[in-house]
């Protein structure tokens, strides 16, 4: 009896260590598993990432290419028979608009959660009106240079956005910019120098003392309010967008509609609020607030240096269409300059795209080690 109580404890521990070892083992081909699915899963995303990534850049370089243009279109016999600050209060208006009707839309197919709800907290309102002020002061600022620079000179000026972004990047962001990053920042302030020059004339520069100051002054505006807007975006990641975008453009129209109480009350109580507009008008309030969302979904989906790129390469295609448009004349020195910044802009935007994959895949591994307890 006791052989057999002894036999029957042998085989009861064997067989117990034998479902431990199953159950082990089961548990770690499900870690396996789960781990490997979040690779497939993490690959995935970011390819669809880079995808999304991509369009949109490409839509913001194409808008922004037009943009100057339609500007200069918009005016005759060289000035604005419209009120600029009316055509900035309608900009915001309409983008705050379609950040309201994506909203909608957002809450029909998925309901209302707590990352797209529309809260009033003080908390999350407080931080928006910095960068709407700075951008309504950029925005009102870009109308006036062109009485100094035509629509190429302006694109080859707006490059100097890049300076700026690089340095409060660094502040700001505390962002590492790596060295050949900032040679490809110097090289791009090099291009606009060289395309700037005036060999047929006294004056060693095309643009005056007066348009520089404008665009030095729009750099540091648009540079400050871009971080600064890019560290709020990103501080909640799963955020939605267009409620984000909301406080932004709402702050902007409450700060366009004082500026045009202060600038222009007297000729819109007049003439009309939309005195002077015309189909150009239109096209350009139109180009401009799909520019503004287009520029949000960079800086939330990938960042401010790739906004500044958009605008480098859509400095040439201002330049070609200017061409039959306004007669534009490609000097030495500004094909020169052109050649010196798009030499600039593989560097950075592969260096976007290194830092957003290095980024997916610190947040894969932090998955994965998860899992796995380590």
């Amino acid at each position: 009896m006791e052989y057999r109580r002894v036999k029957d404890q042998e085989s009861y521990d064997d067989l117990s260590q034998k479902d431990v070892e199953s159950l082990s083992g089961r548990s770690l081909s499900s870690v396996n598993a789960t781990a490997t699915g979040l690779s497939s899963a993490g690959g995935a995303k970011g390819k669809s990432n880079w995808k999304l990534k991509s369009v949109v850049t490409l839509a913001l370089t194409l808008l922004t290419s037009s943009q100057a243009i339609l500007i200069v279109w918009s005016k005759r016999a060289g000035k604005y028979e419209y009120s600029v600050t009316t055509a900035n209060f309608s900009v915001e208006a309409l983008k705050c608009l379609l950040s309201l009707a994506a909203l909608f839309r957002t809450w029909n197919r998925h309901g209302v959660t707590d990352d797209n709800r529309l809260t009033t907290s003080f908390d999350e309102v407080s931080v928006y009106p910095i960068p709407a002020i700075l951008y309504m002061v950029k925005n009102l600022l870009q109308y006036y240079i062109f009485a100094y620079v035509d629509a190429p000179a302006y694109q080859i000026l707006k490059n100097l956005n890049i300076i700026s972004t690089g340095v409060l990047y660094r502040i700001i962001l505390k962002k590492k910019l790596s060295a050949i990053q900032w040679a490809a920042f110097i090289l791009l302030c090099a291009g606009c120098t060289t395309a700037q020059l005036n060999p047929s004339s006294d004056h060693v520069l095309q643009t005056p003392i007066q348009g520089w100051m404008m665009a030095i002054v729009m750099a540091l505006l648009s540079g400050f309010a871009g971080v600064y807007t890019e560290a709020i975006i990103k501080k909640r990641p799963s955020r939605n967008i267009n409620v984000q975008n909301f406080w932004l453009y709402i702050f902007g129209v409450i700060f366009n509609l004082v500026a045009i109480c202060v600038q222009d009350y007297d000729a819109v109580m007049n003439k009309g609020f939309f005195h002077g507009y015309s189909f150009i008008t239109v096209l350009m309030i139109l180009n401009h607030a799909l520019s503004g969302i287009a520029v949000s979904m960079v800086m939330k989906y990938a960042d401010n240096i790739v906004k500044v790129y958009s605008t480098s390469v859509a400095m040439l295609l201002t330049a070609v269409v200017s061409v039959f448009l306004f007669n534009f004349h490609l000097s030495l020195a500004f094909f020169l300059g052109s050649t010196i910044l798009q030499s600039a802009q593989p560097a950075g935007l592969c260096l976007s795209r290194c830092t957003c994959t290095l980024s997916e895949n610190f947040n894969h591994r932090n998955k994965l080690n998860l899992v796995t307890g380590r």
